[in-house]
């Protein structure tokens, strides 16, 4: 019979996993419950969608409080602080100065949680290499599975509503969050890439092509426009950053993929050729979608001019649309398809972050949102210099997880880049939302933490 000294105990090597396990288990839950279908749809603007990433998202910060409470230190440098908590000053003034306040509270709630608070609590939750890999395969483990189910949309049409046909991959977030599927798996796609163009572990590299191989397919199938310039900026961006032969020979690469799976196997061939086409035909001969985003963005600007420094308030655009938008606007958006019936999704939002803030929270909103990013952007382009943090990740770990300070600052300088161009065509809402909180606090660690540590 066994006694108590020859039962196995766990190594330090196994304790300091449970124990980073552990600390990384809200973030990760966050990103998890991303698979969760989403009832509520998507709300534009600062609207919220009470999903249980949310929650989690919630929990995640109440976590990271109680820990820095207890801890006893300081848990930011005095520049993270500023960098993360600008956006609060616009965010505030624009709903005490809004015409109706108590309107706005809910606005001031949405802003702090998605821009300043899980942000904040992801940067202080990853504390080195490994962890920022630990989450960042995650965000690309959660893209494989919504990719596999929007291209799974696209072959048997069960899909969103799309030209007539219900073939659109939306995945787990319905109909009425197209964007959201297209969000998740470009947020992989730039991760991998990164990877793939680091120096980190052979294995890792090798991964991150196959991944990138399988998440081509549904982001093509998601046929959003606004995912597919931002991916292709930010991807480009890191393939100029690795250097320049690497990013031609990743190119041809890509274009031979790109020629395989939609011109030579014909999957969505002529939707897709379509739909790239009219990226081109936004102003010659635009489609009511194309003139619907176009009137928001007048009507944005129109309510900028009439409040230019606090703007109109927090949750004011829907309010002030009709006043300010001429007749070519529609009456909403029509949705069908992945398992939702018809409706018409009222225009809430100018579908363009940047216009948003400017009509709600004014030239101070916007100067104080673009002024917390534009640092953060600053930052990670710092560590993105030759030779910074080109050891392997801190601490014991092999394989996946390994990661060179090159791919921490190819996959952070990626995922803001994405962000900050597709927030041309699109604000926050709906469930991904949170996602996008997850992502800005991962970024944000490499740029305000890792950086100066490599």
């Amino acid at each position: 019979m066994a006694t108590a000294a020859t039962l196995p105990v766990a190594g330090p090597a196994a304790r300091d996993r449970l124990r980073r396990a552990g600390a990384l288990a809200p973030v990760l839950a966050v990103i998890a419950l991303l698979l969760v279908p989403g009832g509520g749809g998507a709300r534009g603007g600062t609207g919220g969608t009470g999903t249980v990433a949310d929650a989690a998202s919630g929990l995640l910060v109440l976590i990271c409080l109680v820990r820095v409470v207890r801890g006893g230190a300081r848990p930011l440098t005095r520049t993270a602080a500023v960098v993360l908590g600008l956006p609060v000053l616009g965010i505030c003034l624009a709903a005490i100065t809004s015409n109706d306040p108590a309107s706005s509270l809910p606005g001031v709630a949405r802003y702090v949680q998605v821009f300043v608070l899980v942000p904040a609590a992801v940067l202080l939750t990853v504390r080195d290499r490994r962890d920022f890999a630990v989450v960042a395969w995650t965000l690309v483990g959660l893209a494989l599975l919504q990719g596999a189910v929007g291209v799974a949309q696209y072959l048997t049409g069960t899909g969103a509503s799309y030209q007539g046909e219900d073939i659109r991959a939306v995945g787990t977030f319905g109909a009425t969050d197209v964007m959201g599927m297209a969000t998740v798996v470009s947020y992989g796609l730039v991760v991998v890439t990164g990877i793939a163009l680091g120096s980190g572990p052979g294995r890792a590299r090798t991964a991150a092509l196959v991944c990138a191989g399988l998440l081509f397919l549904p982001l093509v199938l998601s046929f959003s426009r606004g995912a597919w310039i931002a991916t292709v900026l930010a991807c480009a961006l890191q393939l100029v950053l690795a250097g320049p032969l690497r990013a031609v020979r990743v190119g041809l690469a890509a274009g031979a993929l790109g020629v395989v799976l939609v011109g030579g196997l014909g999957i969505g061939s002529d939707l897709v050729e379509q739909r790239v086409a009219s990226i081109t035909r936004v102003t010659g001969a635009p489609d009511q979608s194309v003139t619907d985003r176009y009137t928001m963005w007048a009507a944005a600007g129109e309510m900028w001019r009439a409040e230019p420094l606090t703007g109109v308030g927090l949750k004011g655009f829907p309010q002030y649309r009709d006043a300010h938008a001429s007749v070519a606007l529609s009456s909403g958006s029509d949705t069908a398809g992945a398992g939702a019936v018809f409706q018409r999704q009222p225009l809430l939002s100018p579908h363009n972050m940047y216009l948003l803030v400017l009509s709600e929270q004014g030239l101070v909103g916007l100067l104080a949102l673009v002024g917390s990013w534009s640092a953060l952007l600053v930052g990670a382009l710092r560590g993105c210099r030759p030779g910074s943090g080109s050891g392997s990740g801190s601490g014991p770990g092999s394989g996946l997880v390994s990661v060179s300070g090159a791919d921490c600052a190819l996959v952070a300088t990626g995922l803001l880049v994405w962000q900050l161009v597709d927030f041309f065509y699109a604000d926050i809402g709906g469930p991904s939302t949170v996602l996008m909180s997850v992502v800005l606090g991962l970024a944000a660690w490499w740029s305000l933490v890792g950086a100066r540590r490599a």
